[in-house]
């Protein structure tokens, strides 16, 4: 449940908000091109050098046929919407609801499967307990020199990385409630205080000016709405550092959803950056916005699941690797997506929401079902067990699909 809800939000915040972001702002295309482009890079690129890294390994068949299955029902749905160039409101509702269900399957088969699984899991983890630790036993020796040398380029890579990292981290504590009482501090939370309610207001800009006049404290004198903000949320946190000098005792309900928000924020306005400045590289280099789209955006977006899956890979953990493969993607693409059309049609209600053809979405939902339904067979086939060669065959089809991207992008514009 965690990982179908809470950590594919976590992993799959950029491109949720890349995605509303250029829906709203009228550029689908580059919607649709990095949600897609970012299915087939995870479900072809990534699946490929974990299957090239950790094959042959085993996945349990419920589990996987359901979310193959799911992903490719859903990305099938959406092919058929692109299709018919238009979508209505109970379209777009229906790409949220359907990962709703699926969130639903995933507690029921969950709940039911759990006690069974009960006991052989404790006996497998101590049957592994005691071939890791007489594996550390044996290699502890032929390890120590090869620890030194990795803690040296460990040590400067800290630095390098700290370097750039501390103005950074300064902003986000500005801004970002610390929920855990031993990291409480007064300074942080006060400024919290302080600039949270401006940042909210930013948000809503486009809602309400940023610059609303409003009469504040002298009659018949009108105050931009941000300066009247300010000075109450200024006023507040002075007087919170004045009055409060202790940490709380144990974690505030308020402050972690404070914490959630200001996350969701920030994740929003980098991701709306991030557009702007693929649009500024667009133009300069004449290059389509979609193409961008399937290329940096994606790439950007996903690398993230790259580098975590093939780290659980070399964990020794292919089999979650590869699960993770399929949620995170699907939730990107029904909730995110999903999200930002619901909008959209919401806006045009009860006429339906325009959508143009493109050659290179159509490529990119080509690839990206030839992606799902080429793992469900082969997998399948083999006894659900991952062969290496599917690996490979993996990275090559995202490779060609790479390349008619770019032929594409370079002859239709």
């Amino acid at each position: 449940m965690a990982a179908v809800t809470l950590l594919a939000l976590g992993n799959g915040a950029p491109d949720v908000f890349a995605s509303l972001h250029a829906v709203r702002t009228g550029h689908y295309r580059t919607g649709f091109s990095a949600i897609l482009s970012a299915g087939t890079f995870v479900s072809a690129f990534v699946v490929g050098f974990v299957a090239i890294y950790a094959a042959p390994f085993g996945v349990k068949p419920a589990p996987f046929i359901r979310d193959v299955l799911f992903y490719l029902t859903g990305a099938l749905f959406l092919f058929y919407v692109y299709l018919s160039g238009e979508i209505f409101v109970w379209q777009a509702v229906g790409f949220v609801a359907f990962y709703i269900f699926f969130v639903g399957f995933v507690f029921w088969m969950d709940y039911g499967t759990e006690r069974e699984e009960e006991k052989p899991i404790l006996q497998k983890e101590m049957v592994s307990e005691d071939r890791h630790l007489l594996d550390k036993n044996f290699d502890v020796e032929r390890g120590m020199k090869a620890e030194k040398k990795a803690f040296e380029i460990a040590g400067v890579y800290e630095m390098i990385s700290k370097a750039w990292e501390v103005p950074i981290t300064f902003l986000l504590k500005l801004t970002i409630p610390q929920t855990s009482p031993s990291e409480w501090n007064r300074f942080y939370l006060s400024a919290n205080i302080a600039l949270c309610p401006l940042a909210l207001l930013y948000v809503c800009n486009s809602y309400m000016p940023f610059d609303h006049p409003i009469v504040f404290l002298l009659h018949n004198t009108h105050f931009p709405l941000w300066f009247v903000v300010l000075f109450s949320s200024v006023s507040l946190a002075v007087l919170h550092f004045i009055l409060e000098k202790e940490p709380p005792k144990n974690e505030q309900i308020p402050v972690v959803i404070i914490a959630f928000v200001m996350s969701v924020f920030w994740i929003s306005a980098i991701a709306g950056e991030l557009l702007n400045c693929l649009a500024a590289l667009g133009s300069l280099l004449k290059l389509p916005r979609a193409l961008l789209g399937l290329t940096v955006l994606a790439w950007g977006n996903s690398v993230g699941d790259l580098v975590a899956d093939i780290a659980v890979a070399k964990a020794g953990h292919p089999a979650m690797a590869m699960a993770g493969c399929f949620a995170g993607p699907m939730f990107n693409m029904l909730v995110g997506l999903g999200s930002a059309l619901v909008m959209q049609t919401a806006n045009v209600y009860p006429e339906a929401y325009k959508l143009d053809f493109h050659i290179g979405i159509i490529v990119a939902f080509v690839f990206l079902l030839l992606s799902l339904m080429g793992s469900l067979l082969v997998i399948t086939w083999s006894r659900f067990r991952v062969p290496r060669f599917w690996g490979f065959c993996l990275v090559g089809l995202y490779i060609v699909f790479t390349l008619v991207s770019l032929i594409i992008a370079k002859f239709s514009g």
